[in-house]
């Protein structure tokens, strides 16, 4: 009998890990890590409930580190099975996965230096070469065609519209001559977004496996481009710097498009633009070479010689941890964009603890931010964050701006699974806060009056038609 565990994402954004078993093998769909509060990012230390070497097989949906960077933990802890993804995915994950132990390595050792770790010698959860060593793993498969992985199970990926290469999973598993389709939403993007193409249709499935980061609210519906232009104007008047935590996959990207496109109306003053993450601008070399997912306008603006639409009039990349820092020794109007997108890690500490005490800057939010991260805080209105072992006083404007989400509001979501071709028998509601999830469940009870739960963690369910 096949049944679904769901080892991550469940109560919580992150950690996303759905484990399927049938005819007495075992696929992953997705092996992210935990991120957010304490009692969310120490899970990526304890042991796996289900022991790595008996999991056969790993489909991703997307390349985020929530979504994918367990992976070399899951291969240091015994998995040797072979992981699946689109072209996109796996190019994307070449870079974020090294990157990812990167990081962890740098503030493990960071850590070490400065003493503010409880442990006598901080150790980072993976390294860049077991990082490397899962890249080896990874075999492409194509999108929207079905691709039988054994007897038992079949995949299908099809467009999501969240970042590059994100995908919808459509698992058939069959025992028994007997069909079961489990569809995984995925993250899904926005409609009418710039740069990617909208989420595709849904299937007909017979379980359906939801996001729900957004289900309790929606998308302010004011112009971004308006919002972000008012934003530079008034700090740079002012003679202030603007930071911009963003992930290097997806929201670097937009940023980029709507600053460009600022840029060309005179709605914002030409200023220094530094892109503070070689990553980001490797992956947005990415996005210009996968035109698969492009949407019709970006395809257009693109195909101009003449411009180029992710790249600013004034744009400055920094390699080095020296030209990293010399941003910070700048006393004049700029904006930097630097990872990671919740203030979990990474370069952006570095400018944050250097701009927020003073008035003059500013902070811009550009997408959600999970329960425990320093974004969360910021957004919640802190008066101070601490940054490498010291409390750093909040003193810059801090903005929120909800309309640079790229995933489905509540309505989207629910417009999304409008487009079923039929109910599906049970659905499960993942990726998403209690609260959020709570209030989609609630939403698709009321529109749709179909079965639908919010799944818990490690709870373990029958896909299995009943007799």
């Amino acid at each position: 009998m096949a049944t679904l565990t769901f080892l991550g994402a469940a109560g919580s954004v992150t950690g996303s890990k759905h484990l399927v078993e049938a005819g007495g093998k075992r696929l992953l769909m997705d092996c992210g890590l935990f991120q957010g509060n304490k009692e969310l990012r120490l899970r990526n230390w304890d042991p796996l409930p289900v022991d790595p070497e008996t999991i056969d097989w790993i489909i991703l949906s997307h390349a985020h580190i929530d979504h994918t960077g367990y992976l070399p933990r899951l291969l240091r802890d015994g998995f040797r099975g072979t992981i699946f993804c689109n072209s996109a995915t796996r190019d994307l994950c070449s870079i974020l996965l090294p990157d990812s132990a990167r990081i962890q390595e740098e503030d493990a050792e960071h850590a070490a230096f400065k003493g503010f770790s409880k442990h006598e010698s901080p150790q980072p959860l993976y390294t860049v070469d077991e990082a490397q060593a899962t890249l080896g793993r990874m075999q492409v498969i194509p999108d929207s065609a079905p691709v039988r992985i054994s007897s038992h199970f079949s995949v299908r990926l099809l467009g999501a519209g969240h970042i590059l290469g994100s995908s919808m999973v459509e698992l058939t598993i069959t025992e028994n001559g007997v069909a079961t389709v489990v569809l995984f939403s995925g993250d899904l993007g926005r409609y009418d977004q710039p740069i990617l193409r909208d989420p595709e249709p849904p299937p007909r499935c017979d379980v359906l496996v939801c996001e729900s980061t957004y289900g309790d609210r929606e998308h302010p519906t004011d112009s971004p481009l308006d919002a972000l232009g008012d934003i530079i104007t008034r700090v740079a008047k002012r003679g202030g710097a603007i930071v911009m935590p963003a992930f290097a996959v997806g929201r670097t990207q937009l940023l980029m498009y709507y600053l460009r496109q600022l840029e060309d109306w005179d709605r914002i003053p030409t200023l220094p633009v530094y892109v503070d993450s070689p990553m980001a601008v490797r992956v947005t070399d990415l996005y210009v070479r996968h035109k698969e997912d492009h949407d019709l306008e970006f395809s257009r603006e693109a195909a101009n010689g003449n411009h180029d639409p992710l790249n600013c009039h004034e744009f400055h990349l920094t390699r080095s941890a020296e030209e990293s820092k010399q941003i910070n020794r700048m006393n004049m109007p700029c904006i930097i964009i630097s990872a990671s997108g919740m203030a979990t890690g990474g370069r952006v500490l570095h400018h944050l603890a250097r701009r927020l005490p003073d008035s003059r800057n500013a902070v811009l939010l550009a997408g959600f931010q999970a329960e425990g991260t320093r974004g969360r805080s910021l957004a919640e209105g802190a008066k101070t964050l601490r940054i490498h072992g010291e409390d750093v006083p909040v003193k810059a404007e801090i903005i929120p701006l909800h309309q640079f989400s790229g995933h489905a509001g509540r309505s989207e979501l629910l417009h999304w699974m409008s487009g079923l071709p039929e109910p599906p028998r049970r659905t499960f509601l993942v990726h998403g806060e209690p609260q959020a999830a709570n209030a989609l469940q609630a939403a698709v009870r009321e529109q749709f009056q179909w079965p639908v739960d919010v799944a818990a963690y490690q709870q373990e369910v029958k896909l299995t038609p009943p007799e």
